[in-house]
């Protein structure tokens, strides 16, 4: 009996090791794909996609194409590959335009098997569709069927506590009812005719005072007059004005977190009136390869799909079609017709800042009127905004005002007659 015990109990613990060790492989895999598809989305989304081609080719079969020796040293380094004259790397250089592959030499040996096996991973599941929505619809239907048989005995077990609570609340309702309708007609009839009487008395004392009366007037007056003159004095002012436009552009990631200059894509700002609203072929300038691909799994951001559409630029070809047609943006910052404002004279000679008037444009998600524009508002700054008279108009003026002292001629274009903003908006 002894030894049979014996057997039984390495037996037992045999087949516990192999399932500790099973489950530790499996473990094990599973997080290499995950750290691939972690990888894989935050490194290679912009060029690649495992069943499409994006800007670089689709992924689904590379190993079956090469082997994990040569793909790990083509991703790490395709460049060096290329150099040591390995003739598969040049033949994928030669095929695909002579486009250099970014290095990702920070990755080690083993995060690129990881990546590998997320493409091959991804590889079977669109091979496989069926079986894969069969394991998920699987899986969903019995996480449902002990969701539901819980939800069923939870709302059993609280349709009893229901009924017990009720049937102690309605005893204990009907004795209190009947001792409170008993007080409450007594209390009420004497109630009643205090408040009457009350509210009679005070009715007579303040309209038989005339002094009070006529500073009531007064008041009410007051407080009309001033409600009145602040909703005419917002008249046409759209503090906080923020319309929806056909494109969600982010000002808060292009001008705070990219960085980029204000006039780059309102380039108009120093040389003209208007800053102008760039057209779409600017920001084509980035977003030519630029697709957001990284944040929706390889496909091409919805917003820049937008540009796409109104350029009819096709990714996959990376040519434009003839059914182009302009982004119809909605303008946010809007001044009477009888004010002149220009861009230039304030960005390029006073050298005034854009978030002067437009606030903290570069934290902002969606652009809003941050300033009132109103004529107060402007006379407060340019009272207290100095001067900066290092600059060839102020030369040029100044040289003016000496020939005038001196008695000699001088013309409207000598102090800046001839520019077009003195005539033309």
């Amino acid at each position: 009996m002894r030894n049979i015990s014996s057997v039984l109990g390495r037996l037992a613990k045999s087949i516990s090791v192999s399932l500790v060790l099973l489950f530790a492989v499996t473990t094990l895999h599973a997080q290499d794909v995950k750290e691939g598809e972690k990888i894989f989305k935050s490194k290679c989304t912009t060029c690649h996609a495992v069943g499409r081609k994006v800007v670089g080719p689709a992924l689904k079969g590379m190993s079956d194409r090469h082997s994990e020796e040569w793909l790990i040293k083509w991703i790490r380094n395709s460049g060096a590959l290329i150099a040591s004259g390995d003739a598969t790397a040049i033949a994928v250089f030669e095929e695909y335009n002579k486009s250099v592959m970014t290095a990702f030499t920070d990755l080690s040996e083993d995060q690129v098997k990881s990546v590998i096996a997320y493409v091959k991973d991804e590889s079977v599941k669109a091979d496989n569709p069926a079986t894969a929505a069969g394991e998920a619809g699987a899986a969903g239907a019995a996480k449902s069927n002990d969701a539901n048989n819980f939800m069923i005995f939870g709302l059993i077990a609280i349709v009893v506590l229901a009924i017990v609570v009720i049937v102690v609340l309605n005893r204990v309702i009907r004795t209190l009812e009947k001792v409170i309708a008993n007080n409450q007609a007594a209390i009420a009839a004497n109630q009643e005719t205090k408040t009457n009487r009350t509210f009679l008395a005070v009715a007579q004392k303040l309209v038989r005072n005339k002094k009070l009366v006529g500073f009531t007037v007064l008041m009410v007056i007051a407080l009309l007059g001033v409600v009145g003159t602040k909703a005419m004095w917002n008249v046409g002012v759209h503090t906080g004005y923020q319309p929806v436009q056909p494109i969600k552009f982010s000002h808060q990631l292009h001008a705070g977190v990219n960085k980029i200059e204000c006039q780059y894509c309102h380039g108009g700002a120093f040389k003209s009136k208007n800053a102008s609203i760039p057209s779409a072929n600017v920001c084509m300038n980035c977003h030519n390869t630029v697709t957001g691909s990284e944040q929706y799994d390889g496909e091409i951001s919805p917003e820049i799909a937008k540009i796409y559409k109104a350029l009819d630029f096709d990714p996959e070809t990376r040519t434009y079609g003839k059914n182009q047609r302009p982004i119809q943006w909605v303008r946010i910052h809007n001044l009477p017709d009888f004010a002149y404002f220009n861009h230039s004279q304030h960005v390029t000679v006073a050298g005034v800042e854009c978030q002067t008037c437009h606030g903290p444009i570069e934290t902002m998600e969606e652009v809003y009127q941050y300033s009132p524009l109103t004529m107060k508002w402007c006379v407060d700054c340019h009272q207290n905004t100095e001067v900066n008279a290092d600059n060839k108009y102020y030369e040029d003026l100044i040289a003016a005002h000496d020939k005038l002292k001196k008695g000699e001629k001088m013309t409207a274009a000598m102090i800046g007659g001839l520019e077009c903003g003195k005539c033309h908006y």
